[in-house]
């Protein structure tokens, strides 16, 4: 039975070491080598230059208030998810992932067609006189764009962890006079806290990593940490550069997902 095990393990291991594995090992060993091959840490300091510490603060910025949004516009949603049938919750949850089965730069790119100056929205409202606002190249149609494509990442593990909440807990404290705030506060908001981190972490991450949508969606006039790096490496093709400022970025990421299994040891609101 070990043997079997280890086996049907196999293909799992190959794939972690030829897509994950190698590939960090080379972004370490890039960045903290410089063109001739010698030991540096000057990769890695590039971070302290004015123009790629202003990046990386912007993008700090704008994945902050991306994770908040999320979390405000999914908590409500996966509540109203919880309260239904599971046949009507299961086809809600269906229908609200259906976009996800879209191509990522796809949908970006609708984005760009509603909100660009001559797109959908634009000629709608010049059709009925409305006042026209310009979106395209600003941190608010980035924003935008980020919540679009990571908000189910903020909803599924929500909806995940308020379903595993057995409702006699629920009405236990209501019978020993709990109202419903007092229910939410102390029963039902501590109990999802595992879904919170994790959603937290699953929108935190790649919204600042992200550089796709800020290449659309900022028109090219907003330069997020991860449009320098992409830059570094496919422009400038400097992969030493862009490795030292990955390696950077790495940090963060390693430190939210510490937060992940610090707070979500079971994998309560990762496990769907």
């Amino acid at each position: 039975m070990e043997k079997s095990r280890k086996l049907l393990a196999a293909p799992y291991l190959i794939w972690m070491i030829a897509f994950t594995v190698i590939p960090l090992l080379m972004i370490v060993y890039y960045g903290l080598i410089d063109r001739n091959g010698s030991f540096t840490w000057e990769n890695v300091m590039a971070m302290v230059r004015p123009e790629h510490l202003g990046a990386l603060f912007l993008s700090l910025q704008l994945s902050v208030v991306c994770t908040i949004v999320c979390l405000l516009l999914s908590y409500p949603l996966a509540m109203i998810l919880r309260g239904k049938g599971v046949n009507q919750s299961s086809f809600i949850v269906f229908i609200f992932i259906l976009p996800m089965w879209m191509n990522f730069l796809l949908r970006t790119y609708a984005w760009l067609n509603l909100l660009d100056d001559g797109g959908i929205i634009h000629t709608i409202c010049e059709r009925f006189g409305l006042p026209t606002v310009s979106l395209i190249g600003t941190n608010a149609a980035i924003i935008l764009g980020m919540v679009y494509n990571f908000l189910p990442f903020m909803v599924l593990p929500l909806y995940n962890a308020l379903m595993k909440i057995d409702e006699n807990i629920i009405n236990a404290a209501k019978d020993l006079g709990a109202n419903n705030i007092q229910v939410f506060f102390r029963i039902i908001l501590p109990l999802s806290f595992p879904g919170i981190v994790s959603g937290i972490t699953m929108v935190f991450v790649p919204s600042l990593t992200t550089f796709v949508v800020s290449d659309l969606l900022g028109a090219r006039k907003i330069m997020l940490i991860g449009n320098i790096i992409e830059q570094e490496f496919s422009t400038a093709d400097n992969w030493y550069l862009g490795s030292g400022l990955s390696l950077v970025l790495m940090i963060f990421i390693l430190i939210s997902m510490a937060m992940l299994n610090h707070y979500d040891k079971n994998g309560e609101g990762t496990s769907f």
